[in-house]
């Protein structure tokens, strides 16, 4: 008979052996997990401190997609780290509720609170062996408070857990961390697994930190993924720097492009920087005194027509052969354009009265006229006026001035 009990007593130590097994399963060997390099020199810090706090009880010895969940907890934490830029943050871990054999007490610091490393993070979690006894989270939450303490800037605080099984004492504990800390403690809780329970305690830690996340951890085991965690928690963009572009005449062309940077204020410009000159006569706009030359014709500085070779002698209107070239030129003109028209404006020097050089003037002006009609141009597509002396191109203080105002200046008239 007492062989019979020993024998039934152990089959049914072997069938609970058996059906524990049964449940946890064969473990799922975790992806390969290549970190994303975070520039940093693309972020700023949203906080200048950083505590991490995992959970090492009983309850993440369950499984969950086919690993124990302390293993997925360790996996998240661990990626994290690996993912993190050292950027001169100050970082801490801290674990609760893990085998008595780790150590006696319910929590315990693993690393810092100290200037972050990713090889002394990654040494302190080592430490964590396993999971096992009660959840004291709040007794986790109440060290945090001596952790942070003192510590200048703003905290993020990151919990590990699967959320179950927690003391009740657990919501005092965050608000009183809250109330010590206010606006420079955000609280961001990692749900590993998906127990109803676990989920509501997660979602209340984040609410008291008003200004965290819940984040799911088997999702965020990728590389990808974790990238963005670390961003969220961790990091702002850098703002932009403006690029000062420097246009040195504010005409809206850069410097680096700007082929006439010396443009006068007001002055419209194309798109190299360089004034307007809309009849392609060679003068800009702003200082073409006659505009609407036809293409071809030659001007003076102020962009006006004017037979450069066509000047007289003193006193004279004759048209000497060496203006011939210039008023064929004129004839070529007018032939390409039969829609234009020409004012003949004769002019002279200051020598004599007014009354003599108005008249000298025009007597020019008809000269190249009847050249003109010679070649074959209408006489309804010319008119002659006179402006004696009183228009000089040149200075009438020396001889050089004089002859070139003794001249015939076209004006086109469409």
């Amino acid at each position: 008979m007492k062989s019979v009990i020993s024998k039934g007593l152990f089959v049914a130590v072997a069938m609970v052996f058996m059906v524990g097994c049964a449940a946890q399963g064969p473990k799922k060997p975790f992806s390969d997990f290549a970190p994303q390099s975070l520039d940093a020199s693309q972020y700023t810090l949203k906080h200048d401190n950083f505590l991490v706090i995992l959970d090492g009880s009983s309850s993440m010895e369950e499984m969950f997609n086919d690993n124990q969940k302390f293993d997925i907890a360790k996996e998240f934490v661990g990626r994290m780290n690996q993912t993190l830029p050292e950027m001169g943050q100050v970082g801490g871990l801290r674990s609760f509720g893990h085998k008595p054999s780790v150590s006696a007490d319910p929590t315990m610091m693993l690393y810092g609170m100290e200037a972050y490393t990713s090889q002394g993070f990654a040494s302190g979690l080592t430490k964590l062996v396993g999971s096992g006894g009660n959840s004291p989270l709040y007794k986790a939450l109440e060290a945090a408070i001596g952790d942070i303490d003192g510590k200048a800037g703003t905290t993020a605080l990151v919990i590990v857990s699967d959320g179950k099984k927690m003391s009740p004492k657990t919501a005092g504990a965050v608000q009183a961390l809250k109330d010590k800390f206010g606006e420079t403690l955000c609280i961001y809780p990692v749900l590993v697994g998906d127990d109803k329970e676990g989920q509501a305690l997660m979602q209340s830690l984040s609410d008291a930190g008003g200004c965290g996340f819940v984040t799911e951890a088997s999702p965020t085991l990728s590389s990808t993924e974790m990238a963005t965690f670390v961003k969220n928690v961790f990091f702002t963009d850098r703002p932009m720097v403006p690029v000062v572009v420097k246009d040195s005449d504010n005409d809206g062309v850069p410097d680096d492009r700007d082929k006439c940077p010396d443009t006068p204020p007001g002055v419209e410009v194309d798109a190299d920087g360089c004034p307007l000159d809309t009849d392609g006569d060679g003068v800009y706009d702003y200082l073409d005194k006659c505009p609407g030359t036809p293409m071809g014709a030659k001007v003076n500085p102020m962009g006006c027509w004017v037979l450069g070779d066509l000047l007289f002698d003193f006193d004279k209107s004759d048209i000497k052969p060496s203006g011939y070239p210039d008023l064929d030129n004129v004839v070529s003109i007018l032939n390409k354009n039969p829609g234009l028209r020409i004012d003949l404006q004769g002019h002279t020097d200051s020598m004599g009265s007014d009354a003599y050089n108005q008249a000298l003037s025009m007597r020019r002006a008809k000269a190249v006229k009847a050249y003109l009609l010679n070649k074959g141009i209408n006489t309804d597509r010319m008119k002659c006026e006179a402006y004696g002396e009183s228009m000089p191109a040149a200075s009438n203080d020396t001889e050089f001035g004089r002859s070139l105002n003794r001249r015939v200046q076209l004006m086109p008239v469409k």
